[in-house]
């Protein structure tokens, strides 16, 4: 009878290590994921942060300056555009976020129109309350930096994991992409006066 314990013992032991084990990777590639849709709201956080204050710099602007309405019109629908588009971080696809990438874009180039514009404008510039809103934005684009460039990190640490040998055995989760910049991104904006 003893002699049969010492195998079955072996064996129990051995289905136990290998349980906890894969319970293990399970549970790190959940943490791994819950960490990429935590920096995702950090990133749609930083941005919803943004089209906030966009709002309040085209009412300034409005307020301000008999101001070019077709400049102005561009800001609002770029914005309008940029929050219509939602992303599901769990279920993101590099479509996805190129086409998110791509609404923020057009609200990062009309949001620069406008900038160049004030240019024009001596009473504005000087307006205290746009001087404010300024420094917010560009504290607000260091923001989204930041919070896109660890999205990215966390998607890295991610998809190294949940594609990692034996880990891919134990996990169904997919690969997610990583945030690129948009087109044209490498050349330099051209300012007009």
């Amino acid at each position: 009878m003893k002699k049969w314990l010492i195998p079955v013992g072996i064996i129990i032991a051995l289905i136990a290590i290998i349980a906890f084990w894969s319970i293990g990777i399970k549970n790190t590639g959940l943490q791994k994921n819950q960490a990429v849709n935590k920096e995702w709201g950090n990133v749609s956080t930083t941005y919803q942060r943004r089209n906030d204050l966009i709002g309040n710099l085209v009412n300034t602007v409005k307020g301000a300056a008999d101001f070019e309405k077709s400049t102005l019109t561009a800001v609002i629908e770029a914005r309008a555009k940029a929050t219509s588009v939602t992303i599901d971080p769990s279920n993101v696809t590099p479509e996805q976020l190129a086409q998110f990438n791509q609404a923020q874009s057009g609200v990062s180039s009309s949001l620069s129109r406008l900038l160049v514009s004030v240019e024009q404008y001596p009473t504005l510039k000087a307006n205290e309350n746009f001087l404010k809103l300024q420094d917010e934005l560009a504290s607000t684009e260091n923001q989204i930096l930041t919070a896109r460039t660890r999205f990215n990190e966390a998607v890295q640490d991610y998809n190294g994991y949940i594609l990692a040998i034996p880990n891919n055995w134990f996990l169904s989760y997919k690969e997610k992409p990583y945030f690129e910049a948009v087109a044209g991104a490498d050349k330099p904006v051209e300012v007009k006066f």
